[in-house]
């Protein structure tokens, strides 16, 4: 899939070096020779201003830890930093770090995880004066009454692919409260992943009990990136409701990674919340015509094990696969799309409408997939553009405490009954 570059020629002014107030409304352009212009006033409507306002799905961690970069810092390029996110209105963020299939062949997953984990802990203590580790929904609202943003410390990609128990106690131990099942988009040692092979129908038994396992701890079950029988049965499985982070609707787009009706109304049933993806990919009817070409879908086979786990490669440290993933960085998409392909956020408050109306307002909410590469909407350039989907919704004659469910409050309330038992 083709990207699109969105590259923002940012310097940091001494004025604004400290953390922006959430009603702040300043966003600094600039010139081609990087020099500063007149700060823009991006729109930002009191109620989104008033709101908790969560995102279910950032990724961070990732240029942190292999350009040494800080996420307190404003970036000249990519979606996501923190004092972006304070002038978009962030409240609070999965706090999404991030294993990617460049540390399978190797069996670099364990380490890396780790490695992430620990950094994630690290940057948030640097930057305390304008985020907190939460560990509860609780935690989110005392941080948020100080002023800050709140860190729901979440796992993307394999932890371990065999699943270790003991591993994933380890990661609870450290402040990990959310976690993606399967291996990214790849298949593991227990659960299948919607665009890879299928091998387990689902999930196996092993697969029930890091289910259990997650249950115990209260941890978040993520089943983003599952396929759809595994999505099912990981509902059934699990005595707490369940997340899918971030995806859009099957029925408005064929893309694989995108949930069925029948899975969302079982995650709904449950309790559980869907996180609208922000990529045209997943939610764009046009879009999605326009690339099925280069993206066919294929009936995958359904060996005894796991590709990923047929072989290993043993000629790369793990300092080699880090070069060659800086490569990818940042996360944005670095193709271009004719305008008639390129969607607007009125289509992406449609896609939200339609989960609105297929599983109520309880059960939707937002998960941007932010420096994970989606295709933006023209009025979304990076997290300070968070408003835009409050006055999309708006637009659709939401009222203001249906707008706040979908904004953070589905969020924080499924959080709360999980890590809170309430």
């Amino acid at each position: 899939m083709k990207r699109r570059d969105v590259i923002k020629g940012l310097t940091i002014l001494p004025a604004i070096r400290g953390v922006l107030p959430k009603n702040s409304h300043l966003h600094v352009s600039f010139a081609r020779n990087n020099a500063p212009l007149i700060p823009e006033h991006k729109p930002m409507p009191d109620l989104h201003r008033d709101a908790f306002v969560m995102d279910g799905h950032t990724h961070v961690m990732s240029r942190e830890l292999v350009m040494k970069t800080d996420i307190g810092q404003r970036y000249p390029d990519g979606t996501v930093d923190l004092p972006r996110a304070k002038e978009g209105g962030l409240d609070a963020m999965f706090f999404s770090a991030y294993t990617p299939e460049n540390y399978y062949p190797g069996r670099f997953e364990t380490k890396n995880t780790f490695r992430v984990v620990n950094l994630a802990l690290d940057q948030i203590k640097k930057n305390n004066a304008m985020i907190e580790l939460a560990l509860t929904a609780s935690d989110i609202e005392r941080i948020n009454k100080k002023g800050k943003m709140a860190a729901f410390l979440d796992l993307e990609g394999g932890y371990d692919l065999y699943g270790d128990l003991d591993l994933l106690r380890a990661l609870y131990k450290l402040g990990l409260r959310s976690m993606q099942l399967t291996a990214h988009s790849t298949t593991n040692a227990f659960i299948d992943a919607c665009n890879d092979v299928y091998t387990w129908g689902g999930i196996n038994d092993h697969g029930k009990a890091v289910i259990k396992e997650m249950n115990d701890l209260g941890m978040v079950i993520n089943v983003a990136h599952a396929s759809n029988d595994a999505i099912m049965q990981s509902v059934a499985a699990s005595r707490h409701p369940v997340i899918y982070s971030h995806g859009g609707f099957h029925k408005i787009v064929d893309h694989p990674r995108c949930i069925t009706d029948e899975a969302a109304k079982a995650i709904a049933s449950k309790g559980g919340v869907i996180g609208v993806h922000f990529g045209s990919l997943f939610n764009n009817p046009k879009y999605w015509a326009w690339q099925k070409a280069n993206n066919p879908v294929k009936v995958q086979p359904q060996p005894k094990t796991p590709r990923i786990l047929t072989s290993q490669v043993t000629t790369q440290t793990i300092e080699d696969v880090d070069k060659e993933f800086a490569k990818e960085l940042p996360f944005t998409f670095k193709g271009t799309i004719p305008d008639e392909y390129w969607m607007h956020v009125d289509q992406l408050a449609k896609v939200i409408d339609y989960g609105v109306n297929l599983v109520g307002e309880d059960h939707i909410a937002l998960g941007s997939d932010l420096d994970g590469g989606p295709e933006l909407p023209r009025e979304i350039k990076d997290i300070s553009d968070f408003p835009q989907i409050t006055i999309a919704m708006q637009k659709l004659g939401y009222s203001d405490q249906r707008i706040k469910k979908v904004l953070g409050l589905n969020w924080l309330r499924v959080i709360r009954q999980v890590t809170e038992g309430k």
